[in-house]
Formats: C-alpha cells, structure tokens, sequence
C-alpha cells in the first residue's frame, strides 16, 4: 500500500470577519462612554467698530463677582461667602422694588404673562484669579446658576404652580425671558505679577 501525503482540511474562515465586526457593535452599544460636561454659555457675538460706543452697559446694570487667588469672594465690593452669592444674585436680578442703584427693567409684552417689567438688561461679570481653585470657581459658576434656578422656579409656581421644569417649552420659554440667564466671564488674571 502506498502512503500518500494526507492533506489536513482547512478551517473555513469566512465568517470570521462577520463575527468580528458583530462583537464589536456589541461592545460598543453596551459600554458607556464618559462625556465631558461643560458649562452652557452664550457667547456675545464679536462687536463691529460702529457699534462699539452703543454697546456700553450702564454701570447699575453690572454685579462685579471677584473671586481671588485665596479663594475669597467679593461680590458687588463686598467680601461674602459663596453661600450667601446666590441670595445677593437673585436680589440684583429680580429687582424686586425697581430700585434705582440695581438693574433697570424694561416693559415688554410676553407670552402668558402679558405685559410684564422685566430685566433684560443685567450682567453678572464674573472675573477669578488664576491662582484661584477650580472647586471654588466651579462653587461660584453653581451658585450663581442657582440663583437664575430658584428665581424661574418662584415665577413658574406663582404662574402655573408648578416648578420650572415640569413646563412646557413654550412656557419655559416666557419664564426665560423675564429671566434670562446673563453671566459674562472675563478672562482669568493673575493679580500681583508684573510680568
């Protein structure tokens, strides 16, 4: 008898590609990515040279909030502490009693609400140190969000009793407009370097 070579049978590999592609759907459906979370803020658009003079906001209409190098606040010329920043926003934006040295308020028609005096005119102006930790920056951006929070949620449950984000879009968007959120941050500094 004659012994021949034996040929060992191939493994079919044709779907292995399918398979491959398949688990990889898999892991990439069922694994949770971690996205970085930002901070909503809208940008003012760059200002033209002809509208330069006519972009001036009135002094009344600011709340400087300074956070130093040692993490102090100091809020409308005061030294505070960030837990009392969100009673002292929420003053100055409300302007409950339309007082002179706060924010001036325009009248204007809005929807579900009629004709209504609202501030549209305010600016926080948030300015930090460089030296200045993140958690307490982070601390100031939350109390201060807080404050435009708790107001849109007292207008909300005073019109629709309700809180704010059980409304419908069309009348958060009123809400939005009597209280429309306005923090300019300024570019961060370092304060005693004369580099």
């Amino acid at each position: 008898m004659a012994r021949g070579k034996r040929k060992v049978p191939d493994i079919n590999s044709s779907s292995t590609a399918d398979i491959a592609f398949l688990l990889l759907i898999f892991f990439l459906i069922t694994t949770s990515m971690d996205t970085d979370q930002g901070l909503a803020r809208l940008l003012p658009p760059p200002p033209d040279e002809e509208n330069r003079e006519t972009d001036k906001i009135k002094e009344r209409n600011i709340l400087q909030v300074y956070l130093n190098k040692n993490d102090e606040l100091m809020c409308g010329g005061e030294y505070i502490a960030v837990g009392e920043l969100r009673a002292k926003a929420k003053e100055f934006i409300a302007n409950y009693n339309n007082e002179a040295h706060k924010p001036e308020k325009t009248q204007k028609n809005v929807e579900f609400l009629g004709t209504t005096l609202i501030n549209d005119k305010h600016v926080i102006s948030l300015q930090n140190d460089r030296g200045s930790s993140y958690q307490a920056y982070i601390s100031v951006q939350n109390e201060l969000v807080a404050a435009y929070n708790e107001l849109r949620d007292e207008l909300a449950k005073e019109k629709w009793q309700r809180p704010y984000a059980e409304l419908n879009d069309k009348q958060q968007k009123a809400i939005r407009e009597v209280y429309p959120q306005r923090i300019s941050e300024a570019e961060p500094k370092k304060y005693g370097d004369k580099k």
